[in-house]
């Protein structure tokens, strides 16, 4: 399975690239992918409207979208939407030693269409 993943580059800056996730466990009906750890879970429920600026990932997690539609706006202008039932790993983390600048680092999101945004984090094992 291919999911994307939104990282920071070499150069601090976010970017988005398709992450393999190995379906290497259930049965050929029914695929799954290794049991993984979280650090917990958090809903989030975004009025129409809502939009954030520029902002790095504090720590990496899935993000899964259940209601409505979230757009990610990167520094180079370019955008995607993610409606129910898609997801990212959010994971464009301050490089070590940096301090954030709003115009290299991190990605800016909002509720796009009429529908209020809910979403669930699942964030990684720190």
């Amino acid at each position: 399975m291919t999911l994307p993943e939104l990282f920071t580059g070499a150069d601090g800056v976010a970017r988005f690239r398709d992450l393999r996730v190995p379906l290497s466990e259930g049965t050929p009906a029914a695929r799954l992918s290794a049991l993984a750890a979280s650090g917990g879970s958090q809903f989030r429920w975004s009025p129409v409207g809502f939009a954030s600026d520029f902002h790095c990932t504090t720590t990496p997690q899935w993000l899964v979208v259940l209601q409505g539609q979230m757009e990610i706006g990167l520094q180079d202008g370019s955008t995607r939407v993610f409606g129910p039932g898609q997801c990212f790993y959010s994971n464009d983390t301050l490089p070590p030693g940096a301090i954030f600048d709003a115009a290299v680092h991190g990605h800016r999101s909002r509720q796009v269409g009429d529908e209020p945004l809910a979403t669930l984090f699942v964030r990684a094992p720190r």
